[in-house]
């Protein structure tokens, strides 16, 4: 069993950074949808603090998954094939060369590398309105409102680029690199 270093930084950025946020963040939408009930005793202060160190490291992963895939993943990608070689280690090439398979460029890794960057910025602005209202946010209607919004659209903005980012790989893996041995398989 055998991956290349490519294909670990792929699965870092998309199973490690990107399918982690995506599970925190349906959490998050159910504390946050949790504060629209009134406050039910003592506790909620401490639930309010971890709900907020909870939305911190969300925009975390989302920023180590949106950077990682622009500044690591995305040059490989994109990588411009010399003349005569194999399109297998170029795979925006590789989907440009079949009328098949050009949409899952031209549709969705255009879509994968815009949509993709609304996620930290809407997380972002959502964690940065809840730590500085905190429990305040229950008597301020449009501002919990605008924090629930925010992160449900970087929840949704998230599950599209993993989606084509999953179907892309899927096409046209980011391959290359040294490659690391994991275990020897029984002969």
């Amino acid at each position: 069993m055998e991956i290349t270093t490519r294909g670990i930084w792929t699965l870092i950025h998309g199973m490690g950074f990107g399918a982690l946020y995506l599970l925190a963040c349906s959490g998050a939408l159910v504390e946050l949808w949790r504060m629209t009930r009134p406050a039910v005793g003592p506790d909620e202060g401490k639930s309010n603090h971890w709900l907020g160190i909870y939305l911190l490291t969300m925009t975390a992963l989302a920023w180590a998954a949106v950077l990682t895939g622009t500044y690591i993943i995305y040059p490989w990608y994109r990588a411009v094939p010399p003349a005569g070689a194999t399109l297998v280690d170029f795979p925006q090439a590789l989907l440009r060369a079949n009328v098949t398979t050009v949409g899952w460029h031209s549709l969705g890794m255009e879509w994968k590398e815009h949509v993709a960057w609304l996620t930290p910025i809407s997380i972002t602005m959502a964690a940065a309105v809840f730590l500085r209202y905190g429990r305040q946010l229950r008597s301020h209607p449009q501002l919990r409102q605008a924090v629930l919004v925010f992160t449900c659209a970087s929840f949704v903005t998230a599950g599209i680029a993993g989606f084509w980012g999953a179907m892309i790989n899927k096409a046209a893996p980011t391959q290359g690199g040294a490659t690391i041995h994991l275990m020897q398989g029984e002969k």
